[in-house]
């Protein structure tokens, strides 16, 4: 696959693409599952936060409701506290984009909430307007309010045992997650990371034995090649001379034997394939089948010279 004049997916690079690549998705999916558990955290605690005030608002309605009867009147609180409980109830609900309230796919939670309905229509439709201040019974209010705070209790705790029994479901799925991410790290090391050294060790070796030729071997030959010419540049007998012909002959047969064992030696390091090959190989094909790895090239990164097609 090529962007510009860039190439991608090279087999050259596939193991260290492969090696890059993974550890780039687990830590990308490794970071989504921790930001996704901190929103849900966030949401749920919110949740259980604002559950909580809607009792404490019905308490302050009927506190306002008892100091419009027997004190100062503040309608305005009355009124803003009534409206916020109603509002509230039906936020929990439905959900509000605003608060990043998500809408209650609980079906328990749910029923209890229709069971707390009408006492919050009642409450809301009854106090609404001031003008119902005064006929209004303080005991239905209380009966109300009271059966109001018994039922938002139990939502309150439903909310509560919701919370815990998602963050145990997320908790394993990043436990999960990690295991996976260990036993990707521990076949990139076996399969990837130690053929990686061990190729790279190879060619060392090899460059070595090569040096080692040139400097001892090649050096030798080229010595006597040397030696020859300087006898054969002396030498005045015809018959002397084919003879030396015949030495340098010799030597020159010596360093082409030397340079074949050379390239079979490497060419025996470059045909050992090793278990790892087998696993990239299957990489490459599902890479080639959807024509993500180009198909000529020449490369020479695995240690292999590929020809090109």
């Amino acid at each position: 696959m090529r962007i510009g004049k860039f190439e991608i997916f090279r087999k050259g690079f596939r193991a260290y693409y492969l090696l890059v690549i993974s550890i780039v998705v687990l830590t990308i999916a490794i970071q989504s599952m921790t930001q996704y558990s901190l929103s849900q955290q966030r949401s749920t605690a919110l949740i259980v936060n604002l559950s909580g005030k809607q009792r404490m608002l019905s308490q302050k309605v009927l506190n306002e409701l008892y100091s419009c009867r027997y004190h100062n009147c503040d309608y305005a609180e009355m009124k803003l506290a009534v409206t916020k409980l109603y509002q509230m109830n039906r936020f929990l609900q439905e959900g509000n984009e605003a608060l990043r309230i998500e809408p209650l796919d609980d079906e328990e939670i749910a029923s209890q909430f229709r069971r707390l309905e009408p006492h919050v229509e009642w409450l809301y439709h009854k106090l609404k307007s001031f003008k119902n201040f005064e006929q209004i019974s303080f005991n239905d209010v209380r009966y109300r309010v009271d059966r109001f705070v018994l039922i938002m209790d139990g939502i309150v705790t439903l909310f509560q045992k919701k919370a815990e029994k998602d963050i145990k479901t997320i908790m394993v799925i990043e436990l999960e997650l990690a295991i996976f991410a260990i036993a990707i790290l521990i076949f990139e090391i076996f399969f990837i990371v130690n053929p990686i050294i061990s190729r790279i060790m190879d060619q060392k070796r090899q460059l070595s034995e090569i040096a080692w030729h040139q400097s001892q071997v090649f050096s030798s030959h080229m010595k006597n090649i040397s030696d020859l010419q300087y006898v054969l540049k002396v030498e005045k007998d015809p018959a002397r001379q084919k003879e030396i012909y015949g030495f340098i002959g010799e030597e020159l047969d010596e360093l082409k034997k030397v340079s074949k064992r050379m390239l079979k030696s490497l060419e025996k390091a470059q045909n050992n394939n090793r278990p790892h090959h087998i696993v990239i190989k299957k990489v490459e094909d599902f890479l080639e089948k959807y024509n993500l790895m180009p198909s000529q090239e020449v490369a020479i990164g695995d240690g292999k010279a590929h020809s090109l097609k």
